[in-house]
């Protein structure tokens, strides 16, 4: 699933595939602004991501594409 974060005063957004369920991601990332603590992530490849809360401009959760494949790609 593909997680892309919004981060205020950057230019760009941060973009990580995760292993995560979506709905165990919108529980962090609600927890985290509940909080005031930071959202910890960690992507399909090990990598953590850290960003404090009170920096969140947004989160978007989605399902990730399959690239096709073939004539049908088009």
């Amino acid at each position: 699933m593909e997680v892309r974060i919004g981060v205020q005063q950057a230019a760009r957004e941060l973009v990580l595939e995760s292993t995560e369920t979506p709905d165990a991601v919108a529980k962090k990332v609600s927890d985290a602004l509940a909080k005031g603590a930071v959202l910890d992530l960690v992507d399909d490849k090990g990598r953590r991501v850290v960003v404090p809360a009170d920096r969140l401009a947004y989160v978007e959760i989605a399902a990730s594409e399959t690239r096709r494949v073939g004539f049908g790609a088009i």
